[in-house]
């Protein structure tokens, strides 16, 4: 991995997700719960195959990003992870 993040989005510059479509990584507004598990189990395939999905993940654990599928995690079990170690290295 690059190390490069877009800016943006905060995703890895060299990342499977690139190439994905956008729709699986972005939640709709007022998106039921059955909706949304679908879509996050959508990009969580996409990130399953990725070259970078380790790298990936350890850089939204570390920058906390509070929002969407980053390495192969949900927020919420990014959540649930620093909340059991709220020192988890980058």
């Amino acid at each position: 991995m690059s190390g490069s993040f877009e800016q943006r989005r905060d995703r890895p510059l060299d990342g499977a997700c690139r190439g994905a479509e956008g729709g699986v990584f972005a939640r709709a507004a007022h998106e039921p719960a059955a909706v949304a598990r679908a879509r996050e189990e959508a990009a969580k395939a996409v990130c399953g195959g990725c070259p970078v999905r380790i790298p990936c993940r350890r850089h939204a654990l570390a920058a906390r990003i509070p929002y969407g599928v980053r390495g192969g995690l949900t927020a919420d079990e990014r959540h649930v992870l620093l909340a059991a170690a709220p020192h988890v290295p980058a």
